[in-house]
């Protein structure tokens, strides 16, 4: 097996226990040769919902532009490798390998304090050293997220709501303000959004001096965007978080090279974003209030079966009752994981909101499907593990 693998099998990705201050220790130690080079320029994603599709439409506009771009987003659905996405493609075994033994050079013992996450945050300097642009996406929060601790040169704020109430808080406030404090020198936020959070961003960007731009897209680069969405089918989130991708990148580039970048634009390379992988199947990571509004705008007027399971973490009914309008029945979906399926809550909450729920035991051809949850339970079902 190879070494970064085995070192992987040690860590486990559940984030409870999480220790705020050791990556940043440990980067102060080493960051002459951990950050990226300021020959670089490094856009950092940050915010609740669509980060991952906001990031990989940015990487794929620079690619359009003849760019060497890297871009590190998380978690993955079947493999580590996904988290690093190298000139149009997940990253090889080689090249991780390679930057597993740099990093294992460089930090010595230390490298056995990190987490999963923090050990694939500072892998990325190596993956990424030879590229132009550098796309990283948070991951829980912000300000003591490991990928805040790299040098930022535009921050990207998409839509900010509840999640991870245990550890970011139980109020909108005290969760946008950790997400909002990571701002950088040049920023831009999705604008349609609570206006309490909006505000905030404003009163931070005055703090810190920073040039807040909030989404307003040309109008003749938006008549490119519509095009693309027609052409490719998208949801309304994904063409939100494509006029996102395309406002930050304004500034760097002129209108009539973002028009030559939306031409050159191919379909979005990353899974299960409310992606139809057969004539009746969709599949999508959302596992929060946010995700469910996306999904229920998506498939508004149809009814699916709705083949879900969440981690006690989560508001379900909250999650349940936004999604009721579209759903004939819930499916239940059990598969193993380290953290505790709600699985009991999920029917009791079903059956408060008078949804249909049974478990899950496969597909009928004439009935129409949404598969809605973690990354894990997407690649369970990916796998056929039911």
């Amino acid at each position: 097996m190879l070494e970064f693998k085995r070192f992987l099998d040690t860590k486990s990705q559940l984030y409870t226990g999480i220790d705020r201050f050791r990556a940043f220790k440990l980067f102060e130690k080493y960051k002459q040769n951990l950050d990226f080079s300021q020959k670089q320029t490094v856009f950092h994603i940050v915010g609740t919902n669509g980060k991952g599709s906001t990031g990989r439409f940015i990487t794929q506009l620079l690619e359009g532009l003849n760019f060497k771009v890297g871009h590190f987003t998380s978690p993955h659905i079947f493999s580590f490798n996904e988290r690093f996405f190298l000139n149009g493609d997940v990253a090889s075994d080689e090249l991780l390998e390679n930057a597993h033994k740099e990093l294992k050079e460089l930090m010595k013992e230390d490298l056995e304090r990190l987490s999963y996450f923090e050990y694939s945050n500072f892998l990325a300097p190596f993956i990424f050293k030879d590229c132009d642009f550098i796309v990283l996406e948070a991951g829980l929060g912000g300000e003591y997220d490991s990928t805040s601790l790299f040098k930022r040169d535009i921050s990207v704020f998409t839509s900010i709501s509840y999640d991870h109430i245990e550890i970011l808080g139980d109020n909108l406030e005290d969760i946008a303000r950790t997400k909002l404090k990571t701002m950088a020198k040049k920023a831009v936020i999705y604008e349609k959004q609570d206006e309490n959070v909006l505000a905030l961003a404003k009163k931070i960007a005055c703090l810190k001096a920073s040039e807040l731009i909030f989404s307003s897209l040309d109008t003749d680069v938006k008549k490119y965007v519509k095009f693309y969405v027609k052409e490719y089918g998208l949801p309304a989130f994904l063409e939100k978080n494509l006029s996102l991708a395309l406002e930050a990148l304004f500034f760097y580039f002129s209108k009539d090279e973002l028009i030559k970048a939306m031409k050159e634009l191919k379909a979005l390379k990353l899974r299960a974003r409310c992606e139809k992988i057969a004539k009746n199947i969709y599949i999508d990571v959302g596992h929060n209030e946010g995700a469910a509004r996306a999904m229920c705008d998506f498939f508004k007027g149809k009814k699916l079966n709705l083949v879900c399971n969440f981690f006690l973490d989560k508001n379900i009914f909250s999650i349940l009752s936004i999604l009721k309008p579209i759903s004939a029945k819930i499916m239940l979906y059990d598969y193993e994981s380290e953290r505790k399926l709600a699985s009991d809550e999920v029917f009791k909450i079903a059956k408060e909101l008078d949804i249909a729920c049974e478990k899950f035991i496969g597909i009928k051809d004439d009935e129409l499907y949404l598969v809605f949850g973690s990354f894990l339970l997407v690649e369970k079902f990916l796998k056929g593990d039911f």
